[in-house]
């Protein structure tokens, strides 16, 4: 196999998984690990990949990068919308559920004035305010506690002691990134164990997530991909993420975002 072609299935290995190991391509390339080091290299001097320990991964974005609320609020609007209405269609009225931190479960949040009688568990203060606004007299509304993110979440000891306590029906947990290994991510280490407070409080765990996740890979893993009962993202989903993501979560469930492959009249 020439370089070129080694390079180029190197290339899809991390946009299909988000990292890839040197030992792993020894193996499926058949090459040395001086070879395949080589080929890193050109490829991060390209700027295609980042180098770490052992390999490399996605060059979407460092694992530790985590934008600020306003910054993410702005992405990919039409899909979590879309995402958003269908997610609320898995909301009963009477329920007790939980919103995760997140651009994403923030606009959920707006989808739910509709239904009744809602038990609403959070650690997000841009979610609880989304809530509380709606007026409605037959929802509670439980913020936890703790130390505050540049996204806007409430995360630490005190968020994870407050939902330790909790049994929640659905939870609805947004994320920084997923891929095939590393599963659901979060760039920050904090959060990540919060959010693994509220999977562990759930009885059943909706992840809403647009396409753009999907290779991206923070620094923690929140879950693996099997434990998502439901996924929700959007049809702008790779056919290959589809195929791995069909038979790794509960059920894989695709929003139509409106406008979305559509011709202009």
């Amino acid at each position: 196999m020439l370089a070129r072609q080694r390079q180029a299935v190197i290339i899809e290995e991390v946009r299909r998984t988000g990292a890839v190991r040197v030992s792993d391509l020894v193996v499926r390339l058949g090459v040395s690990d001086m070879t395949v080091r080589r080929d890193l290299d050109v490829l991060a001097s390209r700027g295609l990949v980042e180098k770490v320990y052992g390999g490399a991964t996605s060059v979407v974005g460092r694992s530790t990068d985590e934008p600020g609320f306003e910054a993410k609020s702005v992405r990919q609007l039409p899909e979590k919308e879309a995402i958003a209405a269908a997610a609320a269609g898995l909301v009963r009225p009477g329920t007790a559920i939980g919103l995760s931190a997140g651009t994403t479960t923030w606009t959920l949040a707006r989808f739910l004035d509709d239904i009744p009688d809602l038990t609403v568990v959070t650690n997000s203060i841009r979610v609880a305010d989304v809530l509380q606004q709606s007026g409605r007299t037959d929802r509670t509304v439980v913020l936890t506690g703790g130390v505050r993110t540049p996204s806007d979440a409430l995360v630490g000891p005190v968020a994870v002691q407050a939902l330790r306590s909790l049994h929640l029906d659905v939870v609805f947990l947004g994320v920084h990134g997923m891929a095939e290994r590393s599963g659901f991510t979060t760039p920050n280490l904090n959060e990540s164990e919060t959010d693994r407070a509220l999977v562990d409080a759930a009885g059943r765990v909706v992840v809403v997530a647009d396409h753009e996740k999907w290779g991206t890979v923070g620094i923690s893993t929140i879950a693996d991909l099997d434990e998502a009962h439901v996924l929700v993202t959007d049809e702008g989903l790779p056919d290959d993420a589809r195929a791995i993501l069909s038979e790794q979560v509960g059920e894989l469930v695709l929003a139509h975002v409106p406008g979305s492959g559509e011709e202009l009249a």
